[in-house]
């Protein structure tokens, strides 16, 4: 297993992240102790999760990913692992059932903390993650910013004091973003050293073959600049880079249990790209996930990229990915499916 350094942090993370959005929604407590296992006997140092998981989120299972980490956690060497968490920021309204809409207020964040140590059963988190931006922000296959939907926001300065005293009071090591943009990293990175605040470390976003907003949209200068990490989630897109609903429409996966969660998948040359990604890494005797999980490796931001799994099968040859590398014939033929499907799924 490859490690890598966390950004401006002063820790080194496993290049495979476990992702554990599917445990208490699809993977029993078993289930998620079993891949626990799996991972850290394979190397793997470093384990994401959030306060509002399982996905899809609802009020019954909520807080319930958390709760199955923490009850593995609670019999493991804590210091050798990096646990990272998430407080749900106000991108996501529909959750009016957290805290009554969450926000990332000081009150709201003080409690998020407290009630994920609780579930984790750990005094700190290695690095606390505001899931969504605390302001409107276009999301989930939406392209272009419309300034009329702007909302209320907590202002950045005021949301990076609180988790600054969260760091000063131990319960959590280095701060990190999720789904942010390059405005808003740039603005947590001066709002920290205007007001002597801690930098955040990493951003963990969606980044893919089918989406390469990473590369396109600014992110990646700005990450560069700053030593912030990119930690990539979806990388399979979904399951669609495997290459499984190409075989069989209906394979078991997230998008046939839950068909509205994936709809950003479903867009016009999403299926020809996936089709042609699949057939050039078959080509080259690959497996197509792992060549997908590979192609986000290539990235120098890159700490870590998050792998989810239902099974032990499946995580186990998203692991192997990590010591995968890309030959130059074939990321060139990687851009030219890319030239002709420009970001499908952003």
């Amino acid at each position: 297993m490859q490690y890598r350094r966390l950004g401006n942090s002063g820790i080194d993370v496993s290049a495979i992240c476990l992702g554990t959005m599917t445990f208490g929604e699809q993977n029993t407590e078993s289930d998620a102790h079993r891949q626990l296992d799996q991972a850290i006997d394979a190397g793997i140092n470093f384990i994401d999760t959030a306060e509002m998981y399982p996905v899809p989120p609802n009020a019954e299972t909520q807080g319930r990913t958390e709760a199955f980490v923490g009850s593995w956690l609670k019999r493991q060497p804590r210091d050798r692992l990096v646990v990272a968490t998430k407080v749900t920021g106000a991108g996501r309204s529909s959750l009016d059932y957290l805290r009554g809409g969450p926000r990332v207020t000081r009150a709201q964040v003080c409690q998020a903390i407290d009630d994920s140590l609780r579930r984790l059963q750990t005094d700190y988190v290695d690095l606390y993650q505001i899931h969504w931006p605390d302001r409107y922000v276009p999301k989930f296959g939406e392209v272009y910013y419309d300034p009329s939907r702007r909302q209320d926001a907590e202002p950045i300065e005021d949301q990076l004091r609180v988790l600054g005293e969260l760091v000063d009071a131990g319960k959590v090591r280095y701060l990190g973003l999720s789904n942010e943009t390059p405005y808003g990293v740039m603005a947590f990175a001066e709002a920290a050293r205007r007001h002597d605040l801690p930098m955040v470390t990493s951003l963990q976003n969606a980044y893919h073959l089918m989406n390469r907003g990473f590369e396109t949209g600014g992110l990646a200068e700005v990450c560069n600049e700053l030593d912030v990490a990119l930690l990539p989630y979806s990388p399979l897109a979904f399951g669609h880079l495997t290459g499984k609903y190409l075989d069989n429409p209906n394979a078991s996966g997230r998008l046939t249990e839950f068909p509205s969660f994936g709809q950003r998948y479903e867009t016009r040359n999403a299926a020809a790209a996936t089709r042609a990604y699949v057939d050039l890494a078959r080509a080259h005797g690959l497996s197509p996930a792992q060549m997908a999980i590979a192609f986000t490796l290539r990235r120098p931001e890159v700490a870590s990229t998050i792998v989810g799994a239902t099974s032990t099968a499946q995580i186990e040859e998203n692991i192997a990915a990590g010591e995968l590398s890309l030959s130059k014939e074939l990321l060139d033929a990687i851009d030219e499916i890319d030239a002709r499907y420009p970001n499908p799924t952003v």
